[in-house]
Parts: C-alpha cells; structure tokens; sequence
C-alpha cells in the first residue's frame, strides 16, 4: 500500500496554532492537576490501586447455579439479590449479551433465564417471556456452548452423555505428550481440572422447576458435528470423545481412581498462596463444587476457603449484587502509578513510593505452571491479583518493572533484575510473548469439542509484544539488542494490511496499535519507518466525527469493524498515546481528540465509561476496567504536556 506523502511528512500535518487551539497546553493542564488530585484520592491506605473489574452476567448466573448445587433454600437472600441485578442486565432484545449493547449470547441467555426462574420468578413474567422467546429463535439449550451444557447437566435440565467429555484422565498424561495439561492455557487449566472432577462423578441435583420449554431438539450445534473430510483433528477428537463416553458407560476405567486423586492433589496445592484455584472466578465455582464432590464437607477449611474467596469478588450496592470475575490490585496499581508520573507527579512523591513499595512486596517468589514447561526460567515476575503465585504474567511483570522505573527511591535492584531474567525466559521462539506461557500454540488443541470457550491456548501477541519492549527502553535496552530485534520482527510480520495490530487484552485494534507504537517508540525504532506510518495513518482515518475514538467488541467477530465504535476516554487516550508515540503532537487529529477528552472530563476530575474495553477471552467474555476511563486519559495528558514542555525548555 502507497503511503501518501502528507502521512510520510510531519510538517503537512496542520499545527495547533493553524486550527485555533492556542489555549489547549493551558486546558490540558488544568484537567490534569484535577484528575491527578482525584486518582492520588482512591489510593488505599497500604499504597495500591484497584477499581471494579466488571464483566457479564455470566457471572451472576453461574454463582446462582453454584449457591443451587449447594443448597437453593440455604442461600435463598443471597440468590435474590444476584438475580435483581440479572434483571438490570437484560438487554432490549429480552436476552443477555457479553458486553453492553452486544448481539444476544445463547449461552449468557439460557443460564440468566434458568437462573431467575431458581430465584423464583414466573416465566409468565412479561421480562422472562421476552427472554424465553429469544432463547428459542436462538435454537434453546442445544445451542449453548461446553461448560453451560456441563452446569445444566448438573442441575438435572440437560443430558450428561450429550456433554463434552472432560475425563480426569488427562491430568496423567505425560509433560513429553501432545495434549497434556500443561500444553493448554494456564486458564483453561484451571478451568479443566476441577471440571473433569464434575464430569467424572456426573451429578444430578433435583431443582424446584425446569427448562422444559428450552429443550427444542434441534441438531447438535457446528462444534458437535463430524465435518466431511476423511480426516481432520475435528473429526479425530470427536471420535475420541464418543470413545471416551462409550468406555465410560462400560465403566472401564481402571486409571479412575489415580487421576481423581492427582485432581485432587493438584487443586490443593494450586489453592496455596492465592486468592481461589487460578485466582479467577470460572475455575474459582469448579473448584468449589469439585471439593464437594470429593466428600469435602461444608465446616472444613479448604472448603470454607474456597467458598470465601469467592464471596470475596461479591459487590452488594443498592440491594442488588454483582460478581467480580477476579481482583486487579497490581495491574491497577502500576498503571495509576505511571500514569501520576508521567503527568508530573515527582519521583520522590509519597503516594509513588508507596505504591512501589507495595508493588515490590508483591513480587512472584515461588514456582508456577510456566516452570513445567520452561525450567530453566528462574523465578521473578508479578501476578495480576493480591495473591496467585502459581500465574505471574508478562503483562503484569513488564508493567510493574514499568513503573518501579519511575520511582528511584525504593529498594527494588533485586526483584527488577529477577523480572526482567523472568520476562528474557518468557519470550517465545516467533520473538513475542504470550501471557502467562512461553510457545503455547498447538492450535491442534482448539478443536477439542470442549474448547469452544475460544481460549485453549496463549499464542504470542502484538499488544504484550509493545509492552515488553516499552519496559525493556526503561532498563537500557535498545533496538539493537538480539532479543528486541526478534521482538520488532515478529511485530512486522503480525501487522494487518490496514496498517492497525490486533490487541489479544484490549479492545481490540486500537489497543494493540497503541501498544505496538508505544513500545517501537521506547525502544528506539525508526518511527518515520513506513510501516509506523501506516499504521498511524490508519489511526487517524479510524477517528470518530466527534473527536474521539472508539471500538466495539463486536470487531474481535467482524474484520469490517476494526475501530469502528462510539468514543470512549480510554480508547480515545490509546489512540492518541499511539499517534504521540509516532511523534504527532499537533495534528489535527490529535488536538480533536485532546479536545474530545477535555470535553467529557467531569466535574471530579475523571471520566465516565459504561462501555466494555477489557478483554477476557475474544468473541466469549470480555471485561470493563472501572479505572481505564481514568489513568489513560491522565497518561495521554502526561505525554502532552511533558513533550510540550520540554520544547518551552
């Protein structure tokens, strides 16, 4: 694609002073010390960060099905006050979505729907038929994926030999083998192992009403269905898992009772030093059930454990209550920290060193699940939560280091130099890296008939790629380095013809061009390279009429919508983050947008964002970050004003 010669030449870009916005360094300032003044207000008291991390309703809907496995009469109140929320969420079209204003999800639907009707509600009610009705033009029960198919079966409304089969068995394949445990996801793991203990036992708990009016069937759905190649890896794990079902109901299974025991064995010890198994909620309600099944009663510590923390990721607010799917502490914290910095916060201030204090505190000090696969990586790192020590991320690591590079006055030699030897170890063999793996991406895998919750594996990514590199320019590394060289490589290959990146952990291409620019940029790469050019150029034509820049979630489902979607301040701050990072300062572009960003400032220094920018797993959960809206707009204010600056000096 030819680069035209304004986008390849700076000085065609109109100036701020050719557009009339003489007074936007002075604006900017102002909305600066006022949002620095309202984040420097919500740091707690033992120097971190943490805003609510909302997602869907699945969350809602699967604690109600958990609290009804456990006892429905029991936790009556509690499921009473889940579903008032379940009913808040309820879109237009009488169904559940995955983000706000999203498509109708069959999946998030059926259970929400089977949800209210355990906390008693009539589906005579006008807001259950509508969402009846929906669920049956969507195919019913059958149309569901994987793991909701499971927690019906469960429940007594779907049936067990229909279910994907998820045997125990797998916890003794060997690390040398194709498919093993420690060849999936670090998530999905989590996922896995306390849900092959459900399967194996297969248990049915009578409800007080049913979902007959869902059971339409209708033909199994695309990922139950032999496709017509003689061979494909579809075809050969589906006949593994009719396999696996057949043996199951002659009872051969002599491994039973041993793989049971490793589950077990594994989930215990993968309880220690975190806050629930994998410190998230899908296998944080597996794990809580799997230990009931295990004979574990109600009084026993483990399990009184387990169900703690997951009450822990409870909000109660205006009789309703609503889950966390997990906690972001350190992720918050490093982020807030930078983003005060950069906007002129000094080094020595108070509010920094303690949150680097507590960052350093939270350093990853014991072996995880990446050392299965990777033993020669020595320990470091930092997870995402108060406490996962089995699941320290590049993501967390690369931020964290990013930050306690800002505040000198802390003691933090020691774990810096173990983070970066921890990241160096985590780089794959393509030069990206992934979250919490290194070279997981046996796309194989993805065609187990139980992974349609599209996130098997944890391939390399542009958006932790740029980030990496951006934490590398801090300790003095250069684009000269072996491992950046690799680095920017893989990055080249993985640009999209539109010049944008895909962005695996934000939404979605303007976050991983955002990310990609920043850290090209730190680390010393050719910014006026054509393929930098490129890819501002696309993040100017992405920007919306009003000044801002938006995206849906919708465009991880279609290519058609790459940066397409109403203006949101984080979004809008990527944006204009990534266009500085290229060295545009004073576009056109990049004052509409600085201009978009004062405009929705509130009268409390931050900014209002109802729209879902985090993302879980692509086309499957995705997330809202209730601090993004603020520490991004304050760091895209920090670039301007430091570089506006520095020319005044």
């Amino acid at each position: 694609m030819a680069i035209p010669q304004e986008i390849l030449n700076r000085a065609a870009y109109p100036s701020i002073r050719e557009v009339g916005q003489q007074g936007l360094e002075a604006e900017v300032l102002d909305a600066t010390e006022r949002a620095q003044h309202w984040l420097l207000g919500q740091q707690a008291a033992e120097g971190y960060w943490l805003g609510e991390l909302e997602g869907d309703s699945i969350l809602e809907s699967e604690y109600i099905l958990l609290l009804t496995f456990l006892n429905l009469e029991k936790y009556k109140e509690k499921v009473q006050v889940l579903a008032r929320y379940l009913i808040q969420k309820q879109e237009e079209h009488g169904g559940w979505s995955t983000y706000p204003g999203g498509p109708p999800d069959v999946s998030a639907s059926v259970k929400a729907y089977f949800a209210l009707k355990l906390a008693g509600y009539s589906p005579d009610e006008p807001f259950m038929a509508n969402a009846r009705a929906l669920i049956v033009s969507l195919g019913g029960i059958d149309k569901t994926n994987s793991f909701t198919k499971i927690y019906l079966a469960m429940l007594g409304q779907y049936p067990w030999d229909k279910c994907p089969a998820v045997p125990p068995e797998i916890i003794l394949a060997p690390k040398w083998f194709y498919y093993n445990i420690y060849a999936i996801s670090a998530w999905s793991r989590t996922i896995v192992v306390p849900l092959s203990i459900l399967w194996a036992y297969k248990p049915i708990v009578k409800t007080p009403v049913d979902l007959d009016e869902l059971q339409l069937g209708l033909a199994p759905s695309a990922n139950d269905q032999f496709d017509r190649r003689v061979f494909s890896w579809k075809n050969l794990f589906l006949s593994l898992d009719k396999l696996c079902k057949t043996v199951e109901k002659l009872r051969i299974r002599p491994l039973r009772k041993i793989a049971l025991k490793q589950a077990e064995t594994w989930m215990l010890e993968h309880f220690k030093k975190s806050d629930g198994l994998g410190a998230i909620f899908p296998p944080m309600v597996n794990a809580v059930i799997a230990l009931k099944l295990l004979g574990y009663e109600d009084h026993h510590p483990v399990f009184m454990q387990a169900l703690m923390q997951l009450e822990g990721l409870e909000i109660v607010e205006n009789g309703a209550m609503r889950m966390q799917p997990c906690l972001s502490p350190v992720w918050d914290t490093a982020l807030a920290m930078t983003a005060l910095h950069e906007s002129g916060v000094p080094e020595d201030d108070f509010a920094l060193i303690k949150g680097a204090r507590w960052l350093v505190s939270k350093e990853v000090r014991e072996p995880g699940d990446w050392k299965i696969s990777n033993p020669e990586v020595p320990l470091g790192g930092w997870a995402f939560e108060f406490n996962n020590e089995f699941y320290p991320d590049v993501d967390d690591t690369a931020m964290v280091m990013i930050a306690l590079a800002r505040v000198p006055f802390v003691p933090k030699k020691a774990a810096v130099s173990r983070g970066l030897k921890w990241l160096f170890g985590m780089q794959g063999h393509d030069g990206g890296w992934a979250a919490f793996d290194r070279d997981n991406n046996h796309e194989i895998l993805t065609q187990v008939p139980f992974a349609d919750h599209n996130a098997m594996l944890d391939p390399s990514c542009p958006d932790l790629t740029g980030r990496a590199l951006e934490m590398l320019s801090a300790y003095g590394y250069s684009a000269a380095d072996d491992e950046v060289k690799r680095a920017i490589r893989y990055l080249i290959d993985q640009q999209e013809l539109e010049g944008c990146w895909y962005g695996r952990w934000g939404v979605n291409y303007v976050y991983g061009t955002w990310q990609v620019l920043k850290g090209l940029s730190c680390i010393g790469e050719n910014m006026r390279a054509s393929y930098v050019q490129r890819a501002a150029q696309w993040l100017c034509s992405v920007q919306n009429s009003d000044g801002g820049w938006g995206e849906s979630c919708h465009s991880y489902d279609n290519n058609a919508a790459k940066g397409q979607g109403e203006s949101t301040p984080s979004q809008t701050a990527w944006a204009l983050m990534g266009l500085m990072a290229t060295g545009d300062y004073e576009s056109v572009s990049v004052v509409r947008g600085f201009k978009w960003l004062l405009d929705h400032q509130t009268l409390e220094g931050t900014w209002d964002e109802e729209l879902f920018t985090g993302t879980g797993f692509p086309k499957v959960f995705y997330l809202r970050y209730h601090m993004y809206r603020h520490y991004f707009p304050l760091f895209a204010f920090g670039m301007y004003s430091r570089k506006h600056s520095l020319k005044e000096g």
